[in-house]
């Protein structure tokens, strides 16, 4: 499918690169008028309820009813870069996040910080807003198949989610150092200065919740210690008896690693225990589960069927869910709108590490991933003649940090001011980087790819 012609003006380009996030714009700007406290139209209890049907019924929605009828099993396969695409840009914003450490110099306790919020983008509901903005207009540039953008973005959910359960959790830990210097005398009293599951806390920021809503309830005596750190180093008897017990998970002799001769390796043990800390049972949320059940529905031909289609006979619930899902891209610009009035959170992470993460994340790390899908377009790793495809790979590079980065720092009782204080600012700035790219990526798929 080819994009526009060649010979259009750039002007037009401009103005058709422009539109979407303009769109994006007047609606998040509609969310900050209504939530300015001297109107209150949205307050802020009603932007967490928004938050969570965004969450929990419009993003599902709208992933199940533009997935499922467009996957199969041959796309299933054909679409196999889209995964891996987030991998690769995950690994090479970690490169970018480690050099702009070495050279903006943050606080060492922010170190990791730095590296993560640098690599690891928004592939979920930025995305997605963005496709849908652009794809609103029948006279959108990409044609009839510009919808299969949201496919292509819902496709990869699993292996963000993935990523940010597994090896973000365990990366985003609180130093073993600050944790040391937290236990002397002052642990429970930082501790219990975070936000709870039992508390009504309105002065959490909305972006902890924006996705991950109902995370206080996931809390748990694990969550904000040092697990890999103390497992790995040796520490002083001291300090492991002030961090939750580690032997507790050990096997009762009854069991098969306890006898001599099937004694498990300490390094094999060593993992197992953190296989066993990570909260695999919290990837399925709904927007993942709803990923999963369309791709199981969509390659299995008799259901697909049965659900997809005007004329299956479950359409009308199809239809249903895919009115619901118009209200995704609204609801989450207004929530990002009272979002962005919150404004930033103290932060000790300083100007000069911030201006370098938000210039790595928001300018560098797309031109680095312009170079990755013009190499992988010339491998013949990409669907031939699919402009929308190309424009979600490159789009995957361009976004601020996953909000859901601020989530996993409260959490784990780490850095929540400052993951904060970087998301207001990546998400400020990224409204101007987004329509630059998205005008960059225009003018690539016209000429280049």
């Amino acid at each position: 499918m080819q994009l526009w012609d060649k010979n259009m003006k750039t002007t037009e380009v401009v103005f058709e690169a422009v539109l979407p996030v303009l769109k994006l714009l007047s609606m998040a700007l509609i969310g900050l008028l209504l939530s300015h406290p001297k109107i209150q139209m949205i307050p802020k209890p009603t932007l967490r309820l928004l938050s969570k049907l965004v969450f929990f019924l419009f993003w599902p929605c709208l992933i199940f009813t533009h997935l499922g009828p467009v996957i199969s099993v041959k796309k299933f396969i054909q679409w196999w870069f889209v995964p891996i695409n987030v991998v690769i840009s995950t690994a090479v914003g970690s490169v970018l996040g480690f050099f702009v450490a070495l050279i903006c110099r943050p606080p060492p306790e922010f170190f990791r910080l730095t590296v993560i919020m640098t690599a690891f983008g928004n592939t979920g509901n930025i995305p997605l807003a963005v496709v849908s903005s652009v794809c609103h207009n029948e006279d959108n540039p990409f044609g009839g198949t510009c919808y299969d953008g949201i496919a292509y973005a819902g496709f990869s959910q699993w292996v963000s989610v993935v990523l940010v359960y597994t090896l973000i959790y365990h990366m985003m830990e609180p130093p073993l150092e600050y944790y040391e210097v937290v236990e002397e005398g002052t642990e429970i009293e930082e501790l219990t200065d975070l936000p709870t599951g039992n508390e009504n806390d309105l002065s959490t920021p909305l972006l902890i919740e924006a996705e991950w809503t109902g995370i206080e309830d996931q809390r748990t005596e694990h969550c904000q210690t040092p697990l890999v750190a103390t497992i790995f180093n040796s520490i002083s008897d001291v300090s492991q008896s002030n961090i939750p017990d580690i032997e507790s998970i050990r096997e009762m002799p009854s069991s098969p690693r306890s006898y001599g001769c099937l004694a498990e390796p300490k390094v094999v043990r060593k993992i197992r225990i953190v296989v066993e800390r990570t909260p695999i049972n919290q990837i399925l949320q709904p927007p993942l589960t709803a990923t999963v059940l369309a791709i199981v529905i969509g390659i299995i031909p008799q259901i697909k069927a049965t659900v997809f289609g005007s004329d299956a006979p479950l359409d009308f619930i199809t239809d249903s869910l895919a009115m619901i899902s118009n209200g995704m891209v609204p609801a989450v610009m207004l929530v990002l709108g009272g979002m962005l009035w919150e404004g930033p959170n103290e932060s000790k992470l300083g100007l000069r590490t911030t201006i370098g993460i938000v210039v790595a994340r928001l300018l560098i790390l797309p031109l680095a991933g312009i170079g990755i899908i013009y190499l992988a377009d010339k491998w013949n790793c990409l669907i031939a003649d699919d402009s929308m495809y190309r424009f979600v790979l490159l789009m995957q590079y361009a976004t601020p940090s996953a909000i859901l980065l601020g989530a996993i720092a409260s959490l784990r009782g780490y850095a929540v001011g400052e993951a904060s204080a970087l998301l207001f600012w990546q998400h400020v700035f990224g409204l101007v980087s987004i329509s630059v790219y998205i005008f960059i990526y225009f003018k690539l798929l016209v000429t280049l790819f």
